[in-house]
């Protein structure tokens, strides 16, 4: 069932439309990743699924009993945030916030399922910890915990290994796999087409040209083929 539905949609900045016409539906289960070139439009098509940006034209239809507080997101990490001065446990539980409505405290719940989520990401000894001390890797735990809190239905994930080294890379890639199986949608913005076209079941290439359907899809698409040698071009 279509946990998201978009329609006609056209995205950009200041009514100016640098991706135009987009139509596909995110049903429960899927792994989506966003591809394509740089500048071409994935993070400002993902703050806009988010509702952080208003689209050009067009809409973004949710379905399947989800709210729009019930996604949870992980960003690119900026300096700032990397050097952000609270525990682990507080970052945790910021996810929860989206369930306190106008209640200023945090429920009983709300503690074990921050306790449920560190234990989940393998990061529960580390819950009194100062975030800015922790390595790239376990910062990127600590943040996935948080979404969790927020969403027991849809994941999205821009960039979640950037800056990683190979070993972490593949640890984060095989958590966020394992949570698509537990049932978790996830939609994320990739750099990494070999990763795309491991872990994905859809694919949504953003560029000169706009394709979306499965994996095996985009493997015979001319947009694919053309991606794919450009990235091995790029390795070589």
């Amino acid at each position: 069932m279509a946990l998201l539905t978009i329609q006609n949609l056209s995205l950009g900045y200041d009514s100016r439309a640098i991706v135009k016409n987009l139509n596909f539906s995110v049903n429960t289960g899927d792994y989506l990743c966003i591809v394509g070139e740089n500048g071409s439009g994935k993070t400002t098509h993902m703050k806009t699924l988010l509702h952080l940006q208003e689209p050009v034209s067009g809409q973004i239809l949710i379905g399947d009993g989800l709210k729009k507080n019930e996604i949870g997101y992980l960003p690119q990490q900026t300096i700032v945030q990397k050097d952000f001065p609270a525990s682990v446990r507080e970052i945790v539980l910021s996810g929860c916030q989206g369930r306190c409505g106008l209640r200023p405290f945090y429920s009983k719940e709300e503690k074990h399922l921050a306790e449920e989520n560190m234990e989940r990401m393998g990061i529960k000894e580390l819950r009194n910890r100062c975030y800015r001390e922790l390595s790239g890797g376990q910062q990127q735990r600590v943040l996935l915990a948080r979404a969790l809190c927020a969403t027991r239905k849809v994941l999205l994930l821009d960039e979640p290994v950037s800056g990683l080294d190979p070993k972490v890379t593949a640890e984060m890639y095989a958590l966020i796999n394992d949570l698509n199986h537990e049932g978790i949608t996830v939609i994320m913005i990739s750099h990494d087409i070999a990763a795309a076209v491991r872990y994905a079941s859809h694919i949504l290439h953003i560029g000169n040209a706009v394709f979306y359907g499965t994996r095996n899809e985009y493997l015979e698409s001319d947009a694919g083929k053309f991606f794919l040698m450009q990235q091995k071009g790029g390795e070589a």
